[in-house]
């Protein structure tokens, strides 16, 4: 289907308490939703998993609550606010509305966090044998941090990794290339010039050209953004 730009709507995931869900951030409530989302596809129980969470910067309405409290000589920072502006605080909120209480890793490489959460997420699979989940989200900015730190909207995007195919629900196998796990190879883009937009302006939707092939059914290599270069190259194959 052809791309519709339009903003994200979200609303508050019914899995938190009352309370949790009147202080869940846009970054939380996305990042909630796309983790159930892929733990339901995937026919997984959410307490199950271990967790990897990757955000280029958190939250950047909180962090800007608090600079200008902090600008307006009103020292007195809301608990609520300071609890958030965490950059676990997604996590802690998984680990609530999952009841999850296995590991849990938190990473943040700027434009590079959907690769470097990836890696992780890999390594973890490897080490603990057992499902991970790896979520991936960025929200937007408002005036005058966006000047800065121009990102425009609320995006997220997960995927649940298991080191063997389950019949059924795996739908595509990703491998790190061995000696060409990174490479100066230039990232790819995607065709469709909105969704390159969207690709360049959210760290989180540097996966884009990654779940392009995974929709499509696609085999080949996908180069990534990573931390300055060299970039990230990943194999992708559909799963029959």
């Amino acid at each position: 289907m052809p791309y519709q730009q339009q903003k994200t709507v979200l609303s508050p995931p019914a899995s938190l308490p009352p309370a949790e869900r009147r202080r869940a951030s846009p970054g939380v409530m996305a990042a909630l939703q796309v983790g159930l989302e892929a733990c339901a596809m995937a026919g997984v129980h959410p307490a199950d998993p271990a967790s990897v969470f990757a955000s280029s910067g958190g939250d950047g309405r909180i962090c800007h609550a608090i600079c200008s409290a902090l600008a307006s000589g009103d020292t007195m920072i809301s608990p609520t606010q300071f609890h958030n502006s965490v950059h676990n605080a997604i996590s802690g909120y998984w680990g609530i509305a999952a009841g999850a209480m296995t590991p849990s890793s938190v990473v943040s490489a700027y434009d590079g966090s959907f690769s470097a959460g990836l890696l992780e997420a890999m390594t973890l699979l490897v080490g603990e044998q057992r499902p991970v989940l790896l979520i991936a989200c960025d929200s937007d900015y408002p005036q005058p941090l966006y000047d800065a730190r121009p990102v425009p909207d609320t995006f997220a995007v997960a995927l649940l990794l298991t080191a063997t195919p389950h019949p059924g629900k795996t739908i595509a196998q990703l491998s790190f290339c061995g000696d060409a796990l990174f490479t100066d190879s230039a990232v790819q883009l995607m065709d469709d010039i909105a969704l390159e937009g969207l690709r360049r302006s959210i760290p989180a939707a540097r996966c884009l050209p990654l779940l392009q092939a995974i929709a499509r059914s696609e085999a080949g290599r996908i180069v990534l953004d990573y931390v300055n270069l060299p970039h990230l190259a990943v194999d992708v194959a559909p799963c029959s």
